[in-house]
């Protein structure tokens, strides 16, 4: 499954959220993966963030990693660069924007 998410930064948080994305824990990493994620991409343009996340199930991606240390003290820190807090437990698969077309592989378009 493939989700996208749209977040945004406190205005001047920008370098500081990119240098922390460069040293995520190893204990994080291992963690999404065991989750169930393959691949998660972030993109910036100005202070919007545009997430693309492939795994097994999304809902149980954010439950596998709700409770656990090493992801609590991440997004106590991304917090602080965030104009909104991405809150796991309430925002879940609700917070996925929804897909208006797609250029599939396959040379289709919009299955």
């Amino acid at each position: 499954m493939r989700i996208a998410l749209h977040t945004r930064l406190k205005p001047g948080a920008e370098a500081e959220y990119e240098a922390a994305h460069r040293a995520v824990p190893a204990e994080l990493v291992a963690a999404i993966r065991a989750a169930g994620a393959t691949s998660w991409t972030i993109w910036r343009s100005g202070t919007d963030l545009f997430h693309v996340i492939d795994c097994v199930a999304y809902d149980l991606l954010l439950s596998s990693l709700t409770e656990l240390p090493v992801n609590i003290a991440w997004q106590a820190r991304m917090d602080g660069y965030l104009e909104a807090a991405h809150d796991y437990s309430t925002a879940g698969v609700d917070a996925a924007l929804p897909v208006v077309w797609e250029l599939n592989p396959s040379g289709g378009a919009g299955e």
